[in-house]
């Protein structure tokens, strides 16, 4: 696909919720680590799927449901090619916290036995964590921390080379940190845990807007992301793993859809993906997933990035002079800016923005142990996507620079 010249006005003409007010202000969106804004071509796809195509998918024989599972198919073929995996280990989620916790009952707590241990680190987010803490109460594994320095807010590899031994089976790692934007260096992760023979689980929920994905030249084991966070709507993700690894693994849930043949004797279960895949799946939004990255393909993504690096470097020469504001682990050219002013809460200056029309979020952002780590009890993170402009940064500083006024 070619894509088109970035324009960012032009950008933002595809994305009518950015066009509105906040409290008598212009709305200025800084809150797409949480969720990103999503484009037109997206919120239609969504109306032309339930205006025509209603149905549900693979079990039936009339023409409706024909439509939906071919558009059902392409939406799966459209998130392989995106990641760079094969179609038959994409498997269809709510988002990346049910994929990780899917790879944590189906694999994890198959395999785990105590004295096994999972490796995860200290950036993740809590569902990164927490899924793992459960397995390994269920079976006697433990789960072990892999610390980040709280001022670069970096992995030291040296201390994975420590970490690793002949009890780890797994490694559960982000691509990309949500609260300060570290890039992790996931191929030298895989490579060395697969020196032990450690199984890697990826979280790039972060990653899939900002990095050129591919699942095969990384060699994930398992990779998962959120649709909400490319521009797609909430409710629907995917989960890549390695065709071997989910062959292997039992279903987690049961119903319709995943089976072959089922009586009180017993049940034959699907082939993967189909047999993780209980029920009437979320046939609209893998629809308008597939849509939201046909979007987002036909933007120069190397240019957008760039757009964004620059947009951060503002922000950040904006406010790093404000009395007593600290900037948290600052990652250049990231999407993101997370900072606390000292003696301030967090959801107060939050507040004092949003009433300028400013949306960013506050608080630990599902990262206890990162905040932890640093020493902090939460902190504001502005969050920049492709659709914002140097006018959204301007002012968001000058919105920082009257709240810290007042408080």
């Amino acid at each position: 696909m070619t894509s088109r010249p970035f324009d960012v006005y032009q950008i933002r003409r595809d994305f009518p919720s950015l066009d509105q007010h906040i409290h008598g202000q212009p709305l200025v969106y800084l809150d797409s680590a949480a969720t990103s804004q999503k484009p037109r071509q997206v919120i239609e796809s969504i109306s032309r799927y339930y205006s025509g195509a209603n149905a549900n998918v693979h079990r039936g024989s009339h023409s409706l449901t024909s439509t939906a599972t071919n558009q059902f198919e392409a939406a799966r073929d459209t998130v392989a090619e995106f990641l760079g995996a094969p179609k038959n280990s994409i498997v269809w989620s709510r988002g990346a916290t049910e994929a990780l916790n899917l790879i944590a009952q189906s694999y994890g707590r198959h395999i785990l036995k105590p004295g096994d241990e999972i490796l995860v680190s200290e950036m993740e987010h809590h569902a990164n964590i927490v899924p793992w803490q459960l397995v390994a109460e269920q079976t006697g594994a433990k789960v072990v921390k892999w610390p980040v320095d709280p001022i670069s807010c970096q992995l030291d590899m040296a201390q994975l080379d420590a970490l690793l031994n002949s009890n780890t089976k797994l490694v559960c790692v982000c691509h990309i940190s949500n609260v300060t934007g570290t890039l992790n260096p996931i191929r030298e992760i895989t490579e060395k845990a697969h020196n032990i023979g450690a199984v890697v689980v990826v979280d790039g929920a972060q990653a899939v807007v900002h990095e050129h994905v591919d699942v095969t030249e990384l060699d994930a084991d398992f990779y998962v992301f959120s649709g909400h966070k490319v521009f797609a709507p909430a409710g629907i993700g995917a989960l890549y793993g390695k065709p071997a690894l989910l062959d292997a693994m039992p279903p987690w849930h049961g119903g319709g859809k995943m089976v072959e043949k089922v009586s009180f004797g017993g049940t034959l279960f699907a082939q993967s993906p189909a047999k993780f895949e209980a029920g009437t799946p979320n046939v609209a939004g893998a629809i308008a997933l597939a849509e939201a990255i046909t979007w987002y393909k036909s933007i120069d993504r190397k240019a957008a990035e760039r757009h964004i690096a620059h947009l951060q470097k503002r922000l950040v020469n904006g406010i790093q002079s404000l009395d007593d504001l600290n900037i948290v682990g600052l990652q250049p050219a990231a999407s993101v800016v997370a900072f606390y002013v000292e003696g301030v809460h967090h959801s107060d200056l939050a507040t004092l923005l949003d009433q300028q029309g400013i949306a960013v979020r506050s608080g630990h952002h599902c990262a206890h142990p990162l905040m932890d780590a640093i020493g902090i009890n939460g902190c504001v993170r502005a969050s920049i996507a492709l659709y914002n402009t140097e006018e959204d940064i301007d002012r968001c500083i000058e919105a920082i620079r009257k709240a810290c006024d007042l408080l």
